[in-house]
């Protein structure tokens, strides 16, 4: 996982939340991500769908196995993926940090459970690299991932135009160590916990 953490061991332990089961990619879950990147509604500020045809094709037998890919499992079926990256430079403001990213199929869509498993994702990362801050870029005509930044505790820097759309780029301030007392909005600090919302 070097490059998240070098000490850190990839896979951890499957993270479990009050509906939701954070894991590891396996075989089952090929066709849901085939379905993830083929779909128009879920790439639409992503740049598009690819083809369907070509995903069957070409992806591998186990998609996604790589250090800071979560798949977001309810009730045993793949519904999404959470990932957490370092940078390497596709954005000048993110470069060298460590970025959020998500997907999830439409029909999971306005139920909760993309807050609930970026909860649990970020609790992981605070528990495994404490102190360090979590970014994101999102399109600000994406007003459900802008929603969801917010309610995740990202604070927006700037906004920016790259490939031709404009983007918000937010931070994600390292949770206080316990006993600190409040933070500046009021939680205390340690009694974030992951669950939908």
């Amino acid at each position: 996982m070097t490059e998240l953490c070098p000490s850190a061991a990839w896979p951890p332990a499957p993270i479990t939340t009050e509906r939701l089961v954070l894991r590891e990619s396996e075989a089952r879950d090929r066709a849901a991500f085939v379905g993830l990147f083929s779909s128009p509604e879920v790439n639409a500020y992503l740049g598009g769908p690819q083809p369907r045809e070509a995903l069957e094709r070409d992806m591998p037998a186990v998609p996604g196995r790589r250090p800071g890919l979560f798949v977001v499992d309810l009730d045993g079926a793949m519904i999404g993926q959470v990932l957490l990256t370092r940078d390497s430079g596709h954005l000048p403001q993110a470069e060298g940090r460590v970025e959020l990213g998500y997907l999830f199929l439409p029909s999971a869509w306005g139920r909760g459970y993309a807050t609930e498993a970026c909860e649990a994702a970020l609790a992981w990362f605070a528990t495994t690299l404490p102190g360090e801050p979590v970014v994101l870029a999102t399109q600000t005509a994406n007003a459900a991932s802008m929603r969801l930044a917010s309610r995740l505790g990202f604070e927006e820097e700037q906004r920016f135009v790259a490939y031709e759309a404009e983007q918000s780029f937010a931070l994600r301030p390292p949770p206080r160590a316990p006993g600190r007392g409040k933070d500046d909005k009021g939680f205390r600090a340690g009694s974030r916990r992951a669950k939908g919302t």
